[in-house]
C-alpha cells in the first residue's frame, strides 16, 4: 500500500470508500471505490480529513475488502436472509419475518479467524417485520485470502450460520377460565390480547371458549378445541396458587405430557407448557395480558416455527430472563430471553 498526497492524485482511482461524517446530519461515502479523482476532489477531501489516498498493489492471494465481506456473507447467509450491497466494506443481513436461528458454533469458528468479523442479533429473537439481524466485514483494507476460504470451508460444514425459520401459521383454540368471567360479571380482556399477539406472528384464533373454575369443564373445553381443528391451545387465567385456580389440573386431565410448570422468568413464572398428541397446551398467566414481554414471547415464536422447547429450554431462560420493566419497552431488542 503506498501513500500519494490528495494533490498528486488527480487521474488516480480511488481503491476503497471515503467517509464523510457530519454529526447529527449524514454518515456515508463521500466518494466511492473506483471513483476517478478530479481537480474538484481535492478541497473536499482535505475537509474530510484526507491529506493522503491509498494505491492498492494488489499482491497474489490477496482481495479487497469489499471482495472479502461480499463472499463471507454469501457464504454463511440461510434461507430467509437477502444480503445488502457492499458498502464501507460491509454487508448487512436482511432477515424477513420468522425466527433468528443463528448457528452459534460456526459463528465462534469464524470470528476466530484473526481479522475476520460477522456479529449477529441473539438467536431465537423474533422478527415481525424485515429488518437487518446482523453483518460481516474485515478489518484490514485487504485480506490474504486465505483467511476467506477458511471462512467458506467452515460455512459449507452446516446449512447456514444466519438464517430465519418462518412462522407457521397455526390455529390456535383458547380457553378463558375463572368463573367471574364466565358467569358474565366482569369482562374478558385477554381474549383481544392473545389475538392481537398471534396475529403479529402469523396465526389465527379460533372460536375463544369460556369456563368456570371447574378443572373437568376447562379439561373438556380444551378437548373440544384440539377436536374442532386447534393446533395449539392456550388457557387463560386459573395459574396462580389460589385454590381456585385449576387451570394446571385440568390441563393435566387432558393427558397431555406437562413439559413445565413453572418458568425462571419475570414476567411469566406461573407458564405451564404440557403437549398432547404433538399439540401444544399452554397454560397463560395474567402476566402476558399486562406486560409487552413475557414468558408467552420466549416460548410461542419458537413453537410456532416449529422448534421443539424443552425442559431444558426453559431452565436455560433463567439467564436474562429477568426482564427490566423500562418505562418504554423495546422488546425484542433488549436482554430479556437472551
Amino acid at each position: 500500500m503506498n501513500t500519494v498526497p490528495v494533490q498528486e492524485a488527480i487521474g488516480m482511482v480511488l481503491c476503497h470508500d471515503m467517509t464523510r461524517i457530519v454529526p447529527g446530519e449524514c454518515k456515508g461515502p463521500a466518494f466511492k471505490k473506483g471513483h476517478v479523482v478530479t481537480e474538484e476532489d481535492i478541497p473536499t477531501l482535505l475537509e474530510i480529513g484526507k491529506e493522503h489516498i491509498f494505491v492498492l498493489d494488489m499482491e497474489k492471494g490477496r482481495i479487497h475488502e469489499n471482495e472479502a465481506a461480499e463472499r463471507i456473507a454469501k457464504a454463511a447467509f440461510g434461507p430467509g436472509i437477502t444480503l445488502s450491497d457492499v458498502s464501507e466494506g460491509r454487508v448487512n443481513f436482511e432477515a424477513s419475518p420468522g425466527l433468528l436461528d443463528i448457528n452459534v458454533e460456526a459463528l465462534n469458528r469464524i470470528n476466530s479467524i484473526e481479522e475476520v468479523v460477522l456479529a449477529t442479533m441473539h438467536s431465537g429473537q423474533q422478527v415481525t417485520e424485515a429488518r437487518a439481524v446482523a453483518g460481516t466485514r474485515v478489518v484490514p483494507l485487504v485480506i490474504d485470502e486465505e483467511k476467506i476460504e477458511r471462512v467458506e470451508a467452515i460455512c459449507a460444514e452446516y446449512p447456514y450460520v444466519v438464517g430465519i425459520r418462518p412462522f407457521i401459521h397455526h390455529k390456535v383454540g383458547v380457553v378463558t377460565t375463572g368463573s367471574e368471567v364466565y358467569h358474565g360479571r366482569i369482562q374478558d380482556k385477554f381474549g383481544p390480547v392473545i389475538r392481537e399477539k398471534f396475529a403479529k406472528l402469523g396465526s389465527t384464533v379460533m372460536e375463544q371458549r369460556f369456563s368456570s373454575d371447574d378443572p373437568i369443564m376447562t379439561r373438556d373445553e380444551i378437548l373440544d378445541a384440539i377436536a374442532e381443528g386447534a393446533e395449539m391451545v392456550v388457557v387463560t387465567g386459573g395459574m396462580s396458587v389460589d385454590p381456585d385456580d385449576q387451570t394446571p389440573t385440568a390441563i393435566r386431565a387432558t393427558g397431555a405430557e406437562v413439559i413445565t410448570y413453572g418458568s425462571p422468568t419475570f414476567p411469566g413464572v406461573m407458564f405451564m407448557l404440557a403437549v398432547r398428541d404433538g399439540i401444544p397446551i399452554l397454560g397463560l398467566p395474567g402476566c402476558v395480558m399486562y406486560y409487552r414481554a413475557s414468558i408467552f414471547d420466549l416460548v410461542v415464536p419458537r413453537l410456532l416455527a416449529g422448534v421443539e422447547v424443552t425442559r431444558e429450554d426453559i431452565v436455560a431462560m433463567g439467564h436474562g430472563g429477568f426482564c427490566a420493566t423500562c418505562e418504554v419497552c423495546h422488546y425484542p431488542t433488549c436482554p430479556f430471553g437472551k
